[in-house]
């Protein structure tokens, strides 16, 4: 698992007036949870930002922005951003913002047994 700490850091930053955050391993990263759902995860310096399908072609056309593909699928939703989209704080508030705008709407994940 490898991810940028002062990113993470960020992360943390900007999530700690959420009622329900917890950190998890996923995605070769660390995934931030917002009431039992994934709502942003980085891996290395890139942001997984899950925004959700209405989001996700506008997404796509924006700069440092690409798919998220998970076992040869393209994950329709989740998207990843890299350094130049998120760089600027006000780029990196709105992904954020975006996905806790998603996680409002979002549902969770079954968990397993």
């Amino acid at each position: 698992m490898a991810y940028d700490e002062k990113l993470a850091n960020r992360i943390r930053e900007a999530l700690i007036d959420q009622a329900d955050v917890a950190e998890k391993t996923m995605f070769q990263g660390l995934g931030f949870m917002v009431e039992d759902k994934l709502c942003i995860c980085v891996r290395n310096d890139v942001l997984l930002c899950r925004i959700g399908p209405d989001a996700y072609e506008a997404a796509l056309e924006m700069n440092g922005v690409a798919p998220m593909i998970h076992n040869g699928k393209m994950m329709k939703g989740y998207v990843f951003v890299s350094p130049e989209g998120y760089l600027q704080k006000d780029a990196f508030d709105e992904w954020v913002r975006q996905c806790l705008i998603f996680n409002k709407v979002a549902k969770s994940s079954k968990k397993k047994k």
